[in-house]
């Protein structure tokens, strides 16, 4: 991925005016897309916009063409939630995604942009926001609004203020289920290794899960990255 914005970023230094940008609008408001079109026809770049209305012409598009950015809205004929993000990064891994939506900033933009999202932007932002959020996108860096980026802050804050390490409330047994699954050892293997019911298992998986807020192997890992666990 570094490579790929690397090189972009030398194209679009030496030699702007020869460097065609496709941008692919998602949203089923033509006064939304049209807006966004005049706004994007208004930056220093040369870029080809592309309009859809349903998620499902967001896939069909995007397996005809490559597109540097995707403006997304997540309430969408055919598609309304994060699985969305899954099937475009699938379909392009590196065209960046901008969420433009009119839900509630401080309820979905984290989710979002955990779940891949390049950057989320509210309906509600004024022009010149709108404009940040695109051209810092086209730059290949990820964008959030002043309020995400100090929700984000504060959440850190928050977790490391926190007295209680979650780790700790942890059994010995639940550990070492921990760690097997963390190595990517499937429960019925893990049942094999400990002479265990694969319902054993995976009820203590349930446990690992409700004792650290998480509810993937992903948000584990990240977890025990944080607060420095040795496995």
């Amino acid at each position: 991925m570094a490579g790929y914005k690397e090189y972009y970023l030398y194209l679009q230094r030496i030699m702007p005016e020869y460097l065609m940008i496709n941008i692919l609008v998602a949203d089923d408001h033509s006064i939304v897309r049209y807006g966004l079109k005049k706004i994007i026809a208004n930056l220093p770049v040369s870029a080809t916009v592309t309009t859809v209305e349903a998620f499902d012409d967001v896939i069909v598009t995007m397996a005809k063409q490559s597109f540097d950015l995707l403006i997304l809205d997540i309430n969408l004929p055919g598609g309304n939630s994060i699985q969305m993000l899954d099937a475009v990064k699938l379909q392009q891994p590196h065209t960046m995604v901008l969420i433009f939506s009119a839900y509630d900033e401080k309820i979905y933009a984290i989710d979002y942009l955990q779940a891949g999202a390049d950057g989320y932007l509210s309906k509600n932002s004024t022009e010149e926001e709108t404009k940040l959020a695109i051209q810092t996108l086209l730059n290949r860096e990820k964008y959030m609004s002043p309020s995400t980026r100090r929700m984000i802050l504060n959440k850190l804050d928050q977790q490391k203020d926190s007295q209680t390490n979650p780790f700790e409330t942890l059994s010995i047994r639940e550990v070492e289920v921990m760690s097997l699954l963390t190595k990517g050892i499937p429960l019925f293997k893990i049942a094999e290794m400990l002479h265990l019911q694969i319902s054993t298992v995976s009820t203590y998986k349930t446990r690992i899960f409700a004792k650290l807020e998480i509810s993937s192997i992903i948000e584990l890992l990240e977890k025990i990255r944080f607060y420095n666990i040795s496995i």
